[in-house]
């Protein structure tokens, strides 16, 4: 797996041919190691394996996705002691072009949004910050920092995970699907993608619930809010759930950790441009839906036109009614059921969403570890059909691979959620009573 991983992290996003080829046959590894293992694993053996796996993609340049160098941008705004939500990178760079500054330059002639503020929260900036000051006018130097970050947090995802599994009695073995994934590997450790971070704050706040430590909870999941303001769809759920809902201090840890990440916005009215970009994000772009596209074909039938400013507000309330509704008819009553509700909320979101990339799953797939579920797992092979559209000149999306991947999706969604009602007394619990 190591080898294969090593030839994957130097191939272009838009060579998909051999991307997929690789891809599959890493994915079939971790299918392999899962088999072959029995049921006692060795902690240090099972954490050094999966960090063979990041290490092997580790010295090169990210090869799927371009973000990192908004982050490293970012970074470099704040070290010269610039506010990066005050001015567009095209903005500033027109006034305060430097031709002897090769590293910044670099860096803004492969920005992939030069017109557009940062969307990315202050707890995200501090780490874009430690990159850039890290870099030392050298790229490379920037984002192995980043890479080295992030490493960090997948060790602590990894802990947790293992921590947790045991807490709850179940398989150390779930632990491979998230470890050993390959497109967790190359999502985090290879594209510098921040949700491996937000999936350590989840698990830290489960943790805490698990332990009895409710203020801490609460800060954890203050923290991942922090880190990419999604979670915050999971009020809902905490409020459903007794030993949270009752809990003053949880909600004072949420209190307290929350409003401390988001007050770098309140200079010179940052959250203003930081709300546009997340309001024009929302509003724009569209990439690898399944409702979304569904509903946009018939918004051209009906009106003639892409429907994209009608459909996303429809659709984000239909998410808050749907987050609302499952929270209250499930009310969790243990941590397991909790996790469960997550998962489902998380899933409700990324299904009626115009742009899900394949890195938006991760923390919902580190999360259904624990509950043995298998919808996030098949998506996380069916998420590398979406980077087909990356061997086009023009970025387009063919409908074949979209139906490849949202059919695993319903396939996984079926066997979770659909298949135990049908069948009452011969039912699928998860992903351990299947492969049995």
């Amino acid at each position: 797996m190591g080898g294969i991983l090593f030839f994957l992290a130097q191939l272009p996003r838009e060579a998909f041919g051999l991307t997929f080829l690789l891809f599959s046959l890493a994915f079939a590894g971790m299918l392999g190691l899962f088999f072959l293992a029995g049921e006692k694993n060795s902690f240090r053996n099972v954490l050094f394996a999966g960090l063979l796996l990041r290490l092997a993609v580790f010295p090169f340049v990210p090869q799927w996705s371009d973000d990192f160098v908004r982050f490293l941008w970012d970074g470099e705004m704040l070290k010269i002691g610039q506010n990066p939500y005050d001015q567009t990178p095209r903005d500033w760079q027109e006034g305060n072009f430097d031709p002897d500054n090769a590293y910044r330059n670099l860096l803004y002639n492969n920005l992939n949004s030069p017109d557009y503020y940062s969307v990315y929260p202050p707890l995200n900036q501090a780490i874009f910050w430690l990159g850039a000051k890290a870099s030392m006018g050298s790229v490379s130097n920037g984002y192995l920092t980043l890479r080295l970050i992030l490493l960090l947090g997948e060790i602590g995802v990894f802990v947790l995970l293992w921590k947790l599994l045991i807490a709850f009695q179940l398989p150390i073995k779930r632990i491979f699907w998230y470890w050993f994934n390959p497109l967790v590997v190359f999502e985090i450790s290879g594209n510098l993608h921040f949700e491996g971070l937000v999936l350590l704050f989840l698990l830290a706040s489960i943790w805490g619930i698990q332990k009895g430590k409710s203020g801490l909870s609460g800060g954890f999941w203050g923290l991942a809010i922090g880190m990419k303001l999604l979670p915050l769809m999971l009020g809902p759920a905490f409020l459903a759930f007794g030993k949270t809902r009752k809990s003053l201090w949880f909600w004072v840890g949420t209190g307290l950790a929350t409003p401390i990440s988001f007050t770098p916005l309140l200079i010179d009215a940052s959250w203003i441009n930081f709300l546009k970009s997340i309001q024009l994000y929302q509003g724009k772009f569209e990439f690898n839906a399944s409702i979304y596209y569904l509903l946009r074909e018939v918004g051209y039938w009906i009106e003639g036109y892409n429907t994209i400013a009608l459909l996303t507000k429809i659709l984000s309330l239909s998410t808050i009614l749907l987050i609302g509704y499952f929270s209250w008819k499930r009310q969790p009553k243990t941590i397991i059921e909790l996790v469960d509700l997550i998962v489902l909320i998380y899933l409700v979101y990324l299904i009626l969403q115009p742009v899900v990339h394949p890195w938006y799953i991760l923390p919902a797939l580190g999360l259904s570890v624990i509950r043995g579920k298998m919808t996030v797992l098949l998506w996380s092979f069916g998420a590398i059909f979406s980077y087909q559209a990356y061997g086009n000149a023009d970025f387009k999306e063919q409908s074949l691979f979209l139906i490849l991947e949202y059919g695993l999706v319903v396939l996984g969604i079926y066997l979770d959620y659909f298949l135990k009602k049908i069948k009452p007394h011969r039912y699928i619990e998860n992903i351990d009573d299947m492969l049995n």
